[in-house]
Formats: C-alpha cells, sequence, structure tokens
C-alpha cells in the first residue's frame, strides 16, 4: 500500500521546492490531472526508419544511422520556394535536423543544467488559463522528452505503485523469415503488409516527384494565349469563315453551318492541345509520365462538347426534326443500360453462342471446375499424328478465336489438317472466388494437356496460347519442364507478354497501392467482376469504345448495329479474386516471370529456358495491350528454333485476321537481333494474313498424318454435351441497378 498523503490545511503555506509552490495560481485538482497524464510527443523519424521499397535504386539512410541517441524533437516537413523545380521527395532525407520549433513560450526547453534539483517549469503559455486541459494535439508545442523533464523525481506514491504492479512479460522474438523467402527476387513484397518496404513503395506511389521546366511553360502560355487571341478575334468578325476542326467528332456540316458550336469546338481543340502538351512537358519517371498523359487524355475525351446535348448541334438538330423521339429513345437506352450495367455497343439479341458465334462442330469431352475442353471435328479425311491445344485468355471468352466460319481460326486451324482441342474457361461465380493461379495450371492447362495426350494417342502435341493464355501456358510448360516432362512439340505465342518490362497501357493502373488495394480486398477470395474488367478496357480507347456510343446511344436515340466482334467484346468475364491478385503482383508489378526461379508454380521453379522447344512468336503492331516490341522480348527469354512474326493492325484485329479475306499484312525476319526496332529495320513485308506463314510453319511439327477420327473423346473420356459447352454460356453476374426514373 503507498503511503498516505498528509493534507495540508486551507490557506498554508506549501513546502519551498514543492510543485504548489511554483505555480501557486493553479487548483491542486489541475496539478494532478496533470502529473497523471503528461503530454507525450510522437516518435521521430529517427525512432521508425522505413526500409526503401525492393525497387530503389539507391538506399536513403535512416537517421538513426547518422545520429546518436538523444532526445527526438519533432520534426517539420520542409517547405518547398514557390515555382521551384521539383528535384526530389517532397520530405528531407531522414538525417537531416528537425527544423527550429515556433519561438513561443511553451516550445522553449528548459535551459537551467539537470544538477539543479527543482528546474523552473516553463512549458506553459502565460494566456492559458490555468484550469483548461492540455490538448491531445499539443505535442508540437512541447519537446519530445527534455532533460529538465527527465530530471524531475516523481513523488513517492507513484514509485510505490509501480512497485507494486507486476512484471511485464518480454516480448516474444520477432520470427525469421523463411530461407526461400530471402533468395527469391522481389518476395519481400510478394504478401500484402509484409513490411516497412511496402508501406514505403505505396507511399512512393501514391505521391509521384514531377515537375514542369519553368521555360517551358511560360513557351506554352505565350503559345496559348496568341492563339487564344487569334481565335477570339475571328470570332468577333461575322464575316470570317468558320475555324478548321480537325477531328473526326466534328467532321458533321452541323458543326460548321452553326458559327457558335463551331467556335466551342475551336475552343475545346485549343485547350486539348495545349493540355495534352503540358502533360507531355511533365519531367518525371517513365511511370508517373505515362498515367499523367492518359489520364489528362481520359480528361480531353471527356469534355468534348460532342458529348453533351447543349453543346452538340447535330443531337440538338436530331431532337427538333424527331419530334422529340430520339429523346425518348435515347432515355429509354441508358435505363436499358444501366440495367445491364454497360453501354451497349452492339445488338446483343442478334447474337447467341453456338447459334451464329463459336459454331464449330465439336463436343465437350471434359470438365472440371476450372475449364471445360472442346475437341473440334476434323474436316479433312486425314489428319496429323499430333494433336494441337489452344489456351485463350481467360479474360473474356474463347469464341474470339471461333467467331464466324469465314474468320475462326479454330476453323482455319481444322482445315490445316489438325485435330483440334481448345480449352473454355470456366465465367467464375462467387463459389469460384478462391481459385488461384496454381488452380489455373494445373486444373487448367495441365489437365487439359493429359486429356488431350490420352484422347488423341499422342506422347507430344502442339499447343498454341493466345494473350494471357500464352503467359500461362508458358508457365505451366516450365513448371512441367522443371519435373522433367516436355509433352509440347511445338509453341506458339500470340501477342503474348512474358516479359512485363513495357507492360502497354495497361501499365498506367499497376503500381505497389493499387495491387495492395487489390490484395486486401480480392486476395483471399471473391471475385474481380467481368463489369469492371470491360469498363478499364473500354476507357482504354475512349473515344471509339465508351464516348462514340454515349453520343450516338443516348444523344442521338439511335439503336447500334449487330456486329460479331464487338458482342463478343461485351460478354464479359468474372475472375477468382487470388488468382488476379497473383496475376498483377508477380507479373505485371514484379515482372518475375522473365527471372529464372523467382517464381514458384505448382511446387516448381519456372525457369523458361527450360521449354527448349521451337516457338513461333506473333505481336501486332499496332497492339496497345501487349506492345509489339514487349511480345519480341519473348525471344531473349525463350530458347531453341525461334521465329517472330508482326501483324498489321491491333491486339485484335491484328490477330483475328482470316486468311480468306486477305487483308492487311505481315512482316517476317532471317534473324532475331536483340533489338525489336533493328529487326523491324531488316524485315520483309509480306500481303495478307500472317495465319498462312503460321499453318506452314506448324506443318512440319504435324506429325505423320492418319484417318481422321471418326468421333470425338474415348471410351474414358467421353462426349459430355455438344459444342460450345456451358461454361461459355455462364454470364458476369451483375447486380441489379434501380431505374434512375421510377415508373408510374
Amino acid at each position: 500500500m503507498p503511503p498516505a498523503r498528509q493534507s495540508r490545511a486551507a490557506g498554508e503555506p506549501a513546502p519551498s521546492g514543492s510543485r504548489a509552490a511554483r505555480a501557486p495560481g493553479r487548483p491542486a485538482s489541475d496539478r494532478r490531472r496533470r502529473q497523471a497524464a503528461p503530454v507525450q510527443a510522437p516518435p521521430a523519424v529517427a525512432d521508425a526508419p522505413i526500409d526503401p521499397p525492393p525497387s530503389a535504386a539507391t538506399a536513403v539512410p535512416s537517421a538513426s544511422d547518422a545520429i546518436p541517441a538523444q532526445p527526438a524533437a519533432p520534426a517539420r516537413p520542409l517547405a518547398r520556394k514557390a515555382g521551384a523545380r521539383v528535384s526530389g521527395p517532397a520530405a528531407g532525407p531522414a538525417s537531416e535536423p528537425a527544423a527550429k520549433p515556433a519561438s513561443t513560450p511553451a516550445s522553449k526547453p528548459a535551459s537551467k543544467p539537470a544538477s539543479n534539483p527543482a528546474p523552473e517549469r516553463a512549458s506553459k503559455p502565460a494566456s492559458r488559463s490555468a484550469s483548461k486541459p492540455v490538448p491531445a494535439s499539443a505535442p508540437a508545442s512541447k519537446p519530445a522528452a527534455s532533460p529538465a523533464r527527465k530530471a524531475q523525481p516523481r513523488r513517492a506514491g507513484a514509485k510505490a505503485r509501480a512497485a507494486a504492479r507486476p512484471a511485464r512479460p518480454a516480448a516474444a522474438p520477432r520470427p525469421e523469415p523463411p530461407a526461400s523467402a530471402a533468395t527469391t527476387p522481389g518476395a519481400s513484397a510478394a504478401t500484402p503488409g509484409s513490411g516497412a518496404a511496402d508501406l514505403a513503395g505505396i507511399a512512393a506511389s501514391a505521391f509521384p516527384v514531377w515537375s514542369i521546366d519553368p521555360g517551358r511553360l511560360l513557351a506554352l502560355q505565350n503559345e496559348y494565349a496568341a492563339r487564344l487571341q487569334q481565335l477570339w478575334t475571328g470570332f468577333l468578325q461575322p464575316e470570317a469563315p468558320p475555324p478548321p476542326l480537325p477531328d473526326k467528332r466534328f467532321a458533321a456540316p452541323a458543326w460548321t453551318r452553326r458559327g457558335p458550336f463551331a467556335w466551342n469546338a475551336a475552343l475545346y481543340l485549343l485547350n486539348a492541345d495545349f493540355m495534352q502538351r503540358m502533360a507531355e512537358s511533365v519531367e518525371a519517371d517513365q511511370h508517373t509520365r505515362e498515367r499523367i498523359r492518359f489520364f489528362t487524355q481520359q480528361w480531353v475525351d471527356a469534355l468534348s462538347p460532342a458529348n453533351f446535348l447543349t453543346t452538340n448541334p447535330e443531337a440538338q438538330q436530331l431532337l427538333l426534326d424527331s419530334n422529340g423521339e430520339s429523346l425518348r429513345h435515347g432515355i429509354e437506352n441508358f435505363l436499358s443500360d444501366l440495367g445491364k450495367g454497360h453501354i451497349s455497343m452492339t445488338d446483343e439479341s442478334a447474337f447467341e453462342v453456338g447459334r451464329n458465334v463459336g459454331t464449330s462442330r465439336g463436343a465437350v469431352i471434359w470438365r472440371n471446375d476450372v475449364i471445360e475442353l472442346i475437341q473440334y471435328a476434323p474436316s479433312t479425311a486425314t489428319v496429323g499424328s499430333r494433336p494441337l491445344l489452344l489456351v485463350p485468355p481467360f479474360i473474356n471468352k474463347y469464341y474470339i478465336l471461333d467467331l464466324q466460319p469465314e474468320n475462326s481460326f479454330v476453323a482455319h486451324a481444322v482445315a490445316r489438317g489438325h485435330t483440334v482441342f481448345l480449352v473454355s474457361w470456366i465465367n467464375a461465380q462467387p463459389e469460384h472466388g478462391r481459385l488461384t493461379w496454381d488452380d489455373y495450371i494445373a486444373r487448367g492447362v495441365i489437365e487439359a494437356i493429359e486429356v488431350v495426350r490420352a484422347v488423341s494417342g499422342s506422347d507430344t502435341l502442339n499447343a498454341l496460347g493466345f494473350c494471357v493464355g500464352g503467359t500461362i501456358l508458358a508457365t505451366a510448360l516450365a513448371a512441367l519442364a522443371a519435373r522433367g516432362e516436355r509433352p509440347v512439340a511445338a509453341l506458339t505465342l500470340m501477342t503474348t507478354l512474358l516479359d512485363f518490362e513495357e507492360p502497354g497501357v495497361l501499365g498506367v493502373f499497376i503500381d505497389p497501392a493499387q495491387v495492395a488495394w487489390r490484395e486486401q480486398t480480392l486476395g483471399d477470395g471473391g471475385l474481380m467482376t467481368g463489369q469492371e474488367l470491360s469498363t478499364t478496357f473500354s476507357f482504354l480507347r475512349p473515344n471509339d469504345l465508351v464516348w462514340n456510343y454515349v453520343v450516338s446511344n443516348y444523344l442521338k436515340g439511335q439503336s447500334p448495329p449487330p456486329f460479331d466482334l464487338l458482342y463478343w467484346n461485351s460478354d464479359s468475364t468474372n475472375l477468382p479474386g487470388p488468382l488476379y491478385c497473383w496475376y498483377l503482383r508477380h507479373m505485371y508489378l514484379q515482372n518475375e516471370l522473365r527471372v529464372p526461379a523467382a517464381l514458384t508454380c505448382v511446387g516448381q521453379p519456372i525457369d523458361l529456358r527450360r521449354i527448349d522447344v521451337p516457338t513461333y512468336v506473333f505481336g501486332a503492331r499496332e497492339d496497345h495491350i501487349v506492345p509489339w516490341r514487349a511480345a519480341y522480348a519473348s525471344t531473349r527469354l525463350l530458347s531453341n528454333r525461334l521465329r517472330f512474326v508482326l501483324g498489321a493492325s491491333g491486339h485484335i484485329a491484328g490477330a483475328i485476321n482470316p486468311a480468306s479475306k486477305n487483308r492487311r499484312s505481315f512482316w517476317t525476319g532471317a534473324s532475331l537481333p536483340s533489338s525489336a526496332d533493328e529487326w523491324l529495320a531488316s524485315a520483309t513485308e509480306h500481303p495478307g494474313s500472317w495465319w498462312t506463314d503460321w499453318a506452314d510453319w506448324l506443318e512440319s511439327f504435324k506429325g505423320p498424318a492418319r484417318p481422321a477420327p471418326t468421333a470425338p473423346g474415348d471410351p474414358r473420356h467421353p462426349v459430355l454435351e455438344p459444342a460450345p459447352g456451358r461454361y461459355v454460356k455462364l454470364k458476369a453476374r451483375i447486380e441489379p441497378v434501380p431505374a434512375a426514373i421510377p415508373s408510374p
């Protein structure tokens, strides 16, 4: 029991040197309250050094490395001079001493030596009421731990209570990370919340450093002012011709026939031009510059006067000519799309998978919780003894390879004498929300390979992967090679990324903060919805895939025409959250697939060099999802005989270029230099489709001819149902959206 305090009669003078004697005007209750709850200052930078992110090129020493242990002082961010160029992080280096606090009585530490038994208290502001409690936000007004405060002895009662308190058990030592994590590149960032390095990387990506050269900015401002004055002068002259509008959004005569609309469009184009040039002038790291350019372009495209009824003369004229019917149809289209959860790009009622898209004859011969395996009927009397397995992307659906008979890649391969098998991925539903990347490899690609070998009777097969289907196919083959298995004789990678150093426009969405957020929300289960994926891909080309349909569907009240490719584009798929998060972190963010043994999948270290089979690599010259130079980079990661072919057009139109139409062109080269641009400089252009070149290349790997099979499957793998199967018909589940206008 602590000794009882002796009370003092009212009016009795306090003993000399006591706290009450030093503050006679303060009530005793307030003094006790202040003694019982001293204000704690926040820890300084030196108390909690933060590790740099794994991608940091150089390490910044922490304050604890440069300053010996001493009382900490609150740090203040460095003020940046207005107009100065940003050349480093927003805060100063950790070893820089803290700025001097404001010169108030509360911030002035005691200046008497610690040997004084009763140093004078100097931290109370003169203007503060004695009865007013000290707010919790007051640490900036007091040093963290001044020598004078430390020298003040505790009262006897406090000492006795501290002695009577049971001892606090020692903290358990922090477990060491496993050896594999220490030796695996990028392993420290592979798990959400793995430490201070993750936090530092997230903070660095959330607050990037950028600047614009003042001279460049001044030149842009002067040029803008001159062009704006010229535009305004022309607008004030009634006889002046309308300004030129070099943009297809303003190509209709209604934009030039009515003066104010033409000048408004011209002003928009002027502002858009200078916003984009300012974004191009930003000085920052490459990723930050790309993000600024991308989101500036999004803002510019959204603010086009063509996107609003009040500034679109075409929509206004149509409204008058139709007596308001165009507006009524536009509202109906908007409410219909609101219920669907996406903007209609085509007449979706005009298509049905298995009826007029995805119609090649075949049957489902294998099904598990991840895939259906389809075997297609032959169209030739004889076929090669080595079958062909097609692995499409699990983002969107497989029938991009089998749209119509005249543009079907499946039909083209069947016609060249191949026995074609195809993987149809599950459109993930809530019960599939915990499937992982390893599940898709083991129960998707590897099981499909085993079934194809069993049904065909061939020890080896040829395989083709399209987009992310090629990425997961290559990963699976590397894992099999690590087991000593090589079931594939020839490999084709069609617009596929193996090296994610140049990820295309999708890279603007990838940073540590974004990936960490996805891991927190989806990493342990859930769905990355097809609606969100579809919206993301549409905004990669907003004028063509978003605002074009906003104008035609809603402002003009028109219905989109049927188009099979846009129907497929709108038929979105959900992805399991763990699969999606793993793919984002290890492929896009950390780019570990290209590093030998940096990844472990299905229990095997992944080294792409072990695949070691002849490989046909295709890239599309205008591809914005898999830039062709990034596709070419696969040739530096693979071994054996490699062939790179470059097709014209973009990600889909370049890949799906049927030979029957003989459109576009492609390029081939005799060698594979280290630089993609060197390869293109010496490449030869050929008219027509690259499909014919691919079929000719694959001919030598087809195997000896034999009679075509008369029925799909075998006794162990019987026909389950006709193609296209049931997985491809599953729709991405979308929560119902209430109508904006209630029914009467």
